[in-house]
């Protein structure tokens, strides 16, 4: 490909509206454009990295037996609502009405749709097991797309779903698939970590994510210094902590004027916070108010807290529906609560002794409470719903964690027989009896892998990307386009390049060399090929690594060695 045929619209300003690197990094190398809010044109250089995912997407899911289809985009109300999930998936489902009036959806993933056609197909465990996998886009209308293609209303994945007659058969599958993604991802040249994570939505049991390490990332991953345990801080479970054995007091109600926060309370008693018992209120879909208590120095885990509950979504509550319930916002605790909320108290929490909580009374909280002795047992859900926080104890082995940040780019799930079950999908065994498919569900978020590229792999200059999924490995440079010896051994080593089967492109515009050499860093082309005079005049030849900066030189006779031998490295 020539430069001067390319249509790849760089630009020198930074976008006003993208807030992330990766997203100022495509919009301005000319690989994406904004359609809409969440929605995004991919231009030829920005499909080429995608195109390249892809291919190794399918190669690894093949080399597993993975077979690709295609399904619709456009799904039918039935089976969402054969899975109860019609209703339950929330507004971030496109919904849409045929000529006929008939419900459909645009498909914002295809569990119901696999799930439907495999039923109609399979009988007999003979035609086990099976995988299929498509790479299609998906819509989710999103409340806030942000963040370019890391949270996006459009968006290219990669959908596989396995199906077996057991579980040692899917356990089989699960693996065959983690070790897919694990291979897929050293591929791309990334810096990554699969970990144990909560399975959202799509339900299920055991899941990881593959999370891409990253500053800039959403989600906060918490591992072990000492050994090999990893995993989402929504889904990290955490020890009960035991309190200090110690002689119980009477429950006592003391005055804290103006102590509205755990902070103060704290500090007008004279208490270290993990004395003090926190609050926090939100309410579920329906309205109902879910009142949750961790320690004071702990914070809420909401989406185990929404597990806990089984809400699909949980916003802080309204004042008044915490009044309406008997509790005063900032002097809560269980104790006082009207019947009809929904009250959950972190483990830690119930070993707790003499401890200070709110007394659901303006100015007033309670001292010498010991939630074992003074919590309606049959009012309240124990549960782990305490967010982990840097320097806990690992649950595996008891050393420090740590918490880094990260990208989440695919996610493998044992969906066991949620919606074989649901969809009546049953096959023959050995033995001639009907039994549920076993499933597994497993994603990649294509366009997504590219933005998580780019987070982990830039510099102040632009896109270092890496090799295997770069636009073209190789930029052949001419300085001065305009001199007819320096463009003729430009085309040259261009072709000279293609037919020894580099991934080339070739800058042949007739720009200063200074902004070429702009745009080669801004896009981030893994190596630079420049010929300019030193070339015309004694065929030395300039190679330049885009990671590290470092440049050598080679003869007409030496530099495709050279180059091979650099592009390895990389």
């Amino acid at each position: 490909m020539r430069a001067s045929k390319l249509y790849a619209p760089t630009l020198r300003e930074v976008p006003s509206d993208a807030e992330v690197t990766s997203h100022r990094l495509m919009l301005r190398a000319g690989l994406i454009r904004k359609a809409a809010s969440g929605m995004y044109t991919y231009l030829p250089l920005g499909w080429r990295v995608i195109r390249k995912l892809e291919r190794i997407i399918r190669e690894e899911m093949e080399a597993k037996d993975g077979q690709e289809i295609m399904m619709p985009i456009v799904q039918p109300a039935e089976i969402w609502q054969e899975t109860k999930r019609w209703d339950a998936f929330g507004p971030e489902m496109f919904r849409l009405k045929d000529v006929h009036e008939h419900d459909f959806c645009l498909g914002p993933t295809h569990e119901e749709m696999i799930t439907t056609l495999v039923r109609n197909e399979v009988r007999s465990y003979k035609q086990l097991p099976l995988n299929l996998f498509q790479i299609q886009n998906k819509y989710r209308d999103e409340r806030r797309p942000r963040f370019g293609l890391m949270r996006s209303r459009e968006f290219i994945m990669k959908d596989a779903y396995s199906f077996d007659a057991d579980e040692a058969g899917a356990d089989v599958a699960y693996r065959d698939m983690y070790d897919a993604y694990t291979r897929i991802f050293t591929r791309c040249g990334l810096n990554f970590r699969p970990v144990e994570a909560d399975s959202g939505a799509i339900g299920g049991g055991h899941t990881h994510e593959f999370t891409v390490l990253a500053e800039s990332g959403e989600s906060e991953i918490a591992s072990c210094t000492s050994c090999d345990f990893a995993a989402n801080i929504e889904k990290a479970e955490l020890k009960t902590v035991a309190a200090p054995d110690e002689p119980l007091t009477d429950l006592k109600k003391i005055e804290t004027p103006d102590c509205k926060t755990i902070e103060a309370v704290a500090d007008f008693l004279s208490l270290p916070l993990d004395k003090t018992i926190k609050a926090v209120a939100f309410q579920d879909e329906e309205g109902t108010l879910v009142l949750a208590f961790v320690r004071g120095d702990h914070e809420v885990n909401e989406v185990k807290l929404a597990n806990a509950v089984e809400a699909r979504e949980l916003v802080m509550a309204e004042e008044s529906a915490i009044e309406e319930a008997g509790g005063t916002p900032g002097y809560m605790s269980p104790i006082g609560i009207r019947k009809g909320t929904k009250i959950v108290v972190d483990a830690t929490v119930m070993q707790m002794k003499n401890a200070c909580a709110g007394a659901n009374e303006v100015g007033y909280h309670y001292t010498g409470l010991t939630p074992s002795r003074d919590f309606d047992a049959e009012r309240i859900l124990v549960r782990d719903i305490r967010l982990m926080q840097e320097g806990d104890p690992c649950p595996h082995c008891g050393h420090e964690v740590v918490i880094t940040r990260g990208i989440e780019v695919g996610q493998v799930f044992k969906l066991g027989t949620k919606y074989s079950e649901a969809l009546g999908a049953t096959f023959l065994d050995e033995n001639g009896k009907s039994k549920p498919l076993i499933m597994g569900c497993y994603g990649i978020g294509v366009g997504r892998t590219a933005a998580a590229a780019i987070e982990q792999n830039n510099d102040e200059h632009g896109i270092i990307w890496p090799r295997a999924i770069a636009p073209f490995e190789v930029c052949v440079l001419v300085v001065n386009a305009r001199k007819e010896d320096e463009l003729r051994l430009a085309e040259e080593v261009y072709q000279e390049l293609k037919t020894a089967g580099f991934d080339v492109l070739l800058d042949d515009r007739p720009e200063r060399a200074g902004v070429k050499f702009k745009d080669a860093d801004l896009i981030g082309y893994p190596v630079r090929v420049t010929i300019g005079p030193k070339t015309a005049e004694s065929g030395e030849i300039e190679l330049k690594v885009r990671r590290t900066g470092e440049t050598f030189t080679a003869t007409r006779e030496t530099y495709q060695a050279k180059l091979r031998e650099l592009l390895d490295t990389l």
